[in-house]
């Protein structure tokens, strides 16, 4: 069994259900449309980790199904701004503690202002990243 994720232990601790769900993943599809079909679940139900650097509020944090791109006006508009842009991936390390493939939106290093996708409230349970490539936590919305 793998080494339990900040993530797992923080939403554990909070009385979150928790169930997580392990993969093989493949460095040249680190896609959430692979960690969904990996983990037998519709893509609409599994949602990616997008972090996102606004003109006036900094450092945001994006989940969304992980078959969606993510509108950047709209996100920006969420976040009360006027302009989002994503982060580089050279610096997702620095500002969240994790790595391309393996963001979660819990645990990060510092805490961002999240939001996410409405669309969650359609399913009983959605998974997002445990914060580690391979590993994902089965969660209610």
């Amino acid at each position: 069994m793998a080494t339990k994720t900040n993530a797992v232990r923080l939403v554990q601790q909070a009385g979150i259900p928790c169930r997580e769900a392990f993969y093989e993943f493949d460095e040249r599809d680190l896609s959430g449309v692979h960690a969904a079909q990996a983990v037998g679940m519709p893509e609409e139900q599994v949602f990616k980790t997008l972090v996102a650097r606004g003109e006036k509020t900094g450092i945001n944090v994006f989940c969304i199904p992980v078959c969606c791109e993510l509108d950047l006006k709209k996100a920006a508009k969420a976040a009360g701004d006027k302009n989002m842009e994503l982060v580089a991936v050279k610096e997702l390390l620095g500002l969240t503690g994790y790595i391309r493939g393996g963001c979660s939106p819990v645990g990060m290093k510092k805490r961002y202002p999240t939001f996410i996708d409405e669309t969650c409230t359609l399913w009983d349970e959605i998974a997002v990243s445990a914060g580690a490539r391979g590993h994902q936590m089965i969660v209610p919305p």
